[in-house]
């Protein structure tokens, strides 16, 4: 009976950790990553090498590091300065505050539009021409679905690893 507990709540943080890879402030594959060390330190049926859960912990950490680097990489790569880089972070939080105040935007869709919009405003501020703040908004929007992509597959190997331990132990 224990065992099915800690299972389920594997499957709950796994769920969690990919809903947070796409909607900040979670860290969604450290919240992935935790349900391998739940089954792990929980059960006696379904041990992981601990080299493999090193590594699996090593990059659910650098994955979240690189998703904070990817916007503001896409954001410099198109010619952003640091006010579209701060502007695209402060769009996507309010995107995600906000989601459900938008008519006819759905959450996906604001929390990909709130950091090109960000963006584009921070520029704005920061006195840039309306090209270099539309070509930062866009870097910012591509840096953006690289890090959500960069999450979802770490937590994605996550959740297959952990269905292979639970299901073939």
């Amino acid at each position: 009976m224990e065992e099915y507990i800690i299972i389920t709540l594997g499957f709950i943080l796994l769920a969690i950790g990919l809903v947070s890879s796409v909607i900040p402030p979670l860290p969604g594959p450290p919240i992935a990553f935790s349900s391998l060390l739940l089954l792990h330190f929980g059960t006696s049926n379904h041990p992981i090498n601990n080299w493999i859960l090193l590594i699996m912990g090593i990059v659910a950490i650098a994955s979240t590091f690189l998703d904070n680097l990817a916007s503001i990489y896409g954001t410099k790569k198109f010619g952003g300065t640091k006010a579209g880089v701060r502007g695209s972070f402060i769009g996507l939080i309010i995107a995600v505050f906000f989601t459900g105040w938008i008519p006819f935007i759905g959450p996906f869709t604001s929390i990909l539009v709130g950091p090109f919009i960000g963006a584009v405003i921070g520029e704005k501020i920061g006195g840039q021409a309306n090209e270099v703040a539309l070509k930062s908004g866009f870097g910012s929007f591509l840096g953006f679905l690289m890090g959500v992509g960069i999450k979802i597959g770490v937590s994605l190997v996550f959740l297959v690893y952990f269905f292979k331990l639970v299901i073939f132990g």
